[in-house]
């Protein structure tokens, strides 16, 4: 998918367990995680990891792997 405006600003709105969340539980297929607007919320999502990897840690135990 391409990255619009509206892609990119609804992106930089979720938080990192939000990002974690669509990364880990969305279809396979899903458009949010094709094209340049896949590689937008990967590289914001390894932002916000980077800046604070504790906080990646707890959003992931607090998600889990199964819904």
């Amino acid at each position: 998918m391409n990255l619009t405006p509206e892609n990119k600003a609804a992106i930089d709105r979720k938080s990192m367990g939000e990002l974690l969340s669509g990364i880990r539980f969305s279809p396979i297929g899903s458009p949010w995680f094709q094209g340049e607007t896949g590689d937008y919320w990967m590289k914001r999502y390894a932002e916000l990891r980077a800046a604070d990897p504790e906080q990646h840690v707890r959003n992931s135990k607090d998600l889990g792997w199964e819904r």
